[in-house]
């Protein structure tokens, strides 16, 4: 079993002159329950099958299994999410790290995102100036929260 600890920001300034690469993701949750969500994710031409456990009370940390599969099995495996998240994800490294900045479209349009990955949860890392607010264990903007409420549709 693998451990994801992350904390997600917004983004808030220019990040692009810092990408070294990206790519087009597509996913969809095919079943979720009390304690899992099973993801699957279409990364250009790649696929995954992802499961993911219940996150802490911090929103930081959480049991993360994650497989590739063939992307066509992918591709008919997302026809039974009940839609799904189109985004362009953005690889920035700052200090030791590298942030994966999201930048959502359709319904989630205007939507920009940063997570970083570490090793512990008090690990410390440099913010780089365009890292906005931390929405780390707000669940608003969990991927599989944004299918059931787009960003589109919140109270600016």
């Amino acid at each position: 079993m693998a451990k994801e600890i992350e904390r997600k920001f917004l983004v808030e300034g220019d990040f692009m002159p810092y990408v070294t690469s990206s790519s087009h993701i597509e996913q969809g949750y095919v079943a979720r329950s009390e304690e899992l969500t099973l993801r699957i994710r279409t990364r250009d031409d790649k696929g995954f099958l992802t499961i993911k456990g219940r996150s802490n009370a911090a929103g930081m940390s959480r049991d993360e299994w994650e497989y590739e599969i063939p992307v066509e099995e992918a591709r008919e495996l997302l026809r039974f999410s009940r839609g799904t998240i189109d985004k362009t994800r953005y690889l920035v490294p700052a200090g030791r790290h590298t942030f994966e900045v999201d930048r959502f479209y359709g319904a989630n349009e205007g939507l920009v995102v940063a997570e970083v990955e570490l090793a512990d949860e008090n690990e410390e890392f440099e913010r780089p100036a365009w890292l906005g607010r931390e929405v780390t264990g707000d669940r608003r903007y969990y991927n599989s929260q944004l299918l059931k409420n787009p960003y589109s549709t919140w109270e600016k």
